[in-house]
Order: C-alpha cells, then structure tokens, then sequence
C-alpha cells in the first residue's frame, strides 16, 4: 500500500497545480486576505471562513494537524510517534539517539534538538540512520514525500487532512528560510495542501 500510494502521490504532484496565497503581515498582526490568522502578540487564531491555521498550541482541528501531534506510524523499518520526531531526529549524527528521538512527539520532541552537539545548519547535510541527505537535495525531497505518504497510514491522520474540507491549510509561525529549518513555511504548507487534494482525489 506505503509504495503504491506514493508512486501514486508522486505521479499526482506532476500536474498537480499548487495555489500559493501567502499572509501578509500589518502592525505586527498576520492576515489570510481579510481574515486575521496570528494576532500581533503571536496567538494563533485556528480557524477562518477560507482557512485553517495548523500549530500544536492552537485548538481543535489545526492542532491534530500538526507534526507534533502523536501519530504513530512506520517509516523506513522505524516505528515514530510523531512526523516532528522524524524531522528532529535527523538533526542527530547518532544512530542510538536519533532512535530516541523518534519515539517522541509534542514540545519534548520539538525541544530534543537543543540536545544535539551537531548544528546541520553549518553543512546542510541530516542524517537518516548514520546515512548524511543534503537537505537542499532531490534526495532529501523523495524523503519528505515517503514520510508524509508514510504517516497517512495513520487512519486518524488521513482523516484529519481529508477533514479541512474546502480550506486552504496554511501555517503562519512557519520559518521562511529553507537553510534554517529542515521544512519550511512554503514546503509544509505546499505538503499539506497537496495531500488533501491528492486524498480528495481518491475518494
């Protein structure tokens, strides 16, 4: 099922066109067109009538949303608890450590990173089992893919994708720079958006 779907996802993300609306920012405040999605003192707002804001502190659906969330599933021979513990254990060199990383999930996993001796910022080169990926590679990008069609095998997951409806998915305390984090803004917001149409298109 994991190889035929993301063959599947693959061949859909060829023509699939994604419509990127970026948020504007104004007096300290972020704006989905009209509708305020982060108030200038950085509390999330979770949802709008054309929107939803995923962040683990925000509620309801936005929150299950996020990568922090535990969903457990199986990715290259690996049980995770959460998709954030596979992007923070790449973060780590060690192979007996980043295995520990990846039974985490929530803001103890978010903050594991502070526990690596590695900066991957300083290279751009992550590791997968002692394996070193160049983050800005074709490598790296293949990788991204089979983790997210790896964590919708988690049913409760591909229902919360399917269950954003019409709404555009956006993600407004991401971080821009791609040589800082190992997915940007752009890059899970372009994730998230493209499994939902590629879910919906299955059904």
């Amino acid at each position: 099922m994991l190889k035929k779907e993301l063959k599947q996802f693959r061949e859909f993300r060829k023509t699939f066109k994604f419509n990127e609306i970026k948020t504007t920012e104004k007096n300290g405040a972020h704006f989905f067109g009209a509708e305020m999605v982060q108030t200038k003192e950085g509390e999330l707002v979770s949802s709008g009538k054309g929107f939803i804001n995923v962040g683990y502190k925000a509620k309801g659906l936005s929150r299950t949303l996020s990568n922090l969330y535990p969903y457990e599933f199986r990715f290259k021979g690996k049980n995770c608890a959460s998709i954030e513990a596979v992007f923070q254990g790449i973060k780590f060199p060690n192979r007996k450590e980043q295995n520990l990383i990846l039974k985490m999930s929530g803001m103890d996993c978010y903050y594991s990173k502070f526990n690596s001796d590695y900066d991957w910022r300083e290279t751009g080169i992550v590791f997968w089992q002692g394996k070193p990926i160049d983050r800005h590679s074709k490598e790296y990008a293949d990788f991204v893919d089979e983790l997210y069609i790896s964590a919708i095998q988690n049913p409760l997951y591909r229902k919360a994708i399917l269950n954003t409806g019409d709404l555009y998915i956006i993600h407004s305390l991401g971080n821009e720079d791609a040589k800082d984090t190992v997915l940007s803004k752009r890059e899970y917001e372009t994730m998230l958006n493209s499994l939902k149409a590629f879910l919906q298109s299955k059904k």
